[in-house]
């Protein structure tokens, strides 16, 4: 289902190198808020030791936002040493196409990492993608996220409630 992801984790520290192996995953795209930064623009604690860790294993990195602000994404970027694409226009398919074509990978091969349902995970989807949904890091956000989270919250309970029947089956 599109509103779905294929895993879900507290945060991007919990996508390991053996699910990306499994998934034949061999790039990542990052998205930015409430994923990699908070409101404060503090990075996620452990963020550049998880990225360098998978870098060494030939995983390429692409953050892609939707974010306008160029100098919070370059900052985030240049911290991980990655490439980039703000103003990504997620869920729409232009921004994975871009980060992609960064990568020089192709959609099959990607997952991408967010937050969100209605951006990260239906643009991912819509690319046949591997979509990861983290938890956001912080309760505090942006006024039209935080509208979204009552209604991503009940199709994350049916979503779980489905992968309880798939177990129990």
């Amino acid at each position: 289902m599109l509103l779905y992801p294929n895993f879900c984790c507290n945060n991007i520290k919990d996508v390991t190198q053996e699910i990306l192996n499994k998934n034949n995953i061999k790039g990542i795209l990052l998205d930015v808020d409430n994923t990699l930064i908070d409101l404060e623009h503090n990075l996620l604690e452990g963020a550049e030791e998880w990225c360098d860790n998978l870098k060494k294993q030939n995983i390429k990195f692409c953050i892609l936002s939707n974010s306008n602000n160029k100098e919070k994404i370059i900052k985030v970027a240049k911290t991980l040493d990655i490439p980039y694409v703000y103003f990504g226009t997620k869920p729409l398919k232009r921004g994975f196409k871009r980060a992609s074509e960064k990568l020089n990978i192709d959609f099959e091969h990607l997952a991408i990492i967010g937050d969100q349902i209605f951006t990260d995970i239906i643009g991912g989807n819509r690319c046949k993608m591997f979509t990861i949904l983290v938890k956001p890091i912080s309760d505090r956000e942006i006024f039209i996220t935080a509208m979204k989270r009552g209604i991503e919250n009940k199709i994350l309970d049916r979503y779980k409630k489905k992968n309880q029947k798939k177990k129990e089956g």
